[in-house]
């Protein structure tokens, strides 16, 4: 009898790939706009992406969402973060009275907004000492990343919001990347080398505590892992099968995406990188992906915050796509005179 991870390996294999002729038939429509061929670069690629995934021809961003999944760390004990645990629930309510920067973002874009507390006021446990979540508690904060994804939504942001989370993440790209500890372990909110000599030294614990466990994907993201990285991991997999492209934040986003990469190098294939993070690991775990970031601009903030941006990037570029004229409507000479 299977156990509970079981039904995630499932959902993995009947994963929907890309639609081929839609993504040809935005590339078709890009060669007749008033413009030289491949003069709006990267731009025109990402149409032709949200073309595939939504399987549309004319592809839409009417529904854009960002989804930001907030939770708490027993490691935080362990002295890893320059703020309190109390900072996850007042920044709840920041975003509650929207006054974060992700709110901003989110207006200017016209992008929708939700929060999602994943048991906030329960860490998880202390990966220095045990497993964060069991078998179980794992699968259904994957699953309920996946019921995140609403009906209709057309592009998915995924952002998190956790105090302890990048020693989290950290510890799951040492375990599923190898390699010196120290290489995956950032400053993050900004802590001072006292605080970031203790953050390697629980990366490093926590690595020694689930020594001959972490072979499996799924294992090592309910061992290592926290509930907003296991939610973020549901989210991207719904939407993939939902056909509904998804723009990754950042350095921690990144961990939820690695954990299904391990699963299957395709599992990402409906993904593109927000933004490349500050921190320092971040470049060397796109690498690896194979996610190429939309902006590069020195932020490390979480909660959407890249994500956001990025999707005013695609916004633009479906802008253009759809609203300029073709060479013939505009009576403008085409390439040789055509």
């Amino acid at each position: 009898m299977g156990g509970p991870f079981d039904d995630i390996r499932n959902l993995v294999r009947s994963m929907p790939e890309a639609d081929a002729e839609a993504a040809d038939a935005a590339v078709a429509r890009d060669a007749t706009l008033t413009k030289p061929a491949g003069a709006l670069g990267r731009l025109e690629d990402l149409v032709s992406w949200l073309a595939a995934w939504q399987g549309k021809a004319r592809p839409s961003f009417d529904r854009p969402l960002v989804c930001v999944f907030a939770g708490s760390h027993g490691v935080t004990r362990k002295g890893v973060s320059a703020f309190p645990d109390a900072v996850n629930r007042q920044m709840l309510d920041n975003f509650a009275a929207g006054g974060a920067a992700i709110n901003q973002l989110c207006s200017a874009y016209g992008l929708g907004f939700k929060v999602f507390d994943l048991a906030l006021d329960v860490p998880t446990g202390d990966i220095t000492e045990g497993p964060a979540l069991d078998e179980r508690a794992c699968v259904a904060t994957m699953a309920f990343g996946m019921e995140a994804v609403a009906a209709g939504t057309d592009c998915l942001g995924i952002g998190e919001m956790g105090i302890g989370n990048t020693t989290v993440a950290a510890a799951l790209y040492a375990a599923l990347f190898g390699g010196d500890p120290a290489h995956w372990v950032g400053r993050g909110t900004g802590i001072d080398s006292d605080g970031l000599s203790r953050k390697v030294a629980a990366v490093e614990a926590a690595l020694a505590c689930h020594a001959g466990h972490l072979d499996d994907p799924l294992e090592t993201l309910r061992r290592l892992g926290g509930r907003e990285i296991a939610a973020m991991a549901g989210a991207i997999l719904a939407a993939r099968l939902q056909r509904v492209p998804v723009v990754i934040d950042g350095y921690v986003s990144t961990a939820a995406a690695a954990v299904l990469h391990a699963l299957d190098p395709a599992a990402l294939d409906h993904c593109v990188a927000g933004h490349l993070s500050a921190e320092g690991a971040h470049a060397d775990v796109l690498e690896r992906l194979g996610l190429r970031p939309v902006v590069s601009l020195g932020m490390r903030l979480g909660e959407g915050s890249g994500a956001a941006v990025a999707m005013g990037v695609i916004k633009g570029a479906l802008a253009c796509h759809t609203g300029m004229a073709t060479f013939a409507q505009a009576g403008v000479s085409g390439r040789d005179g055509d």
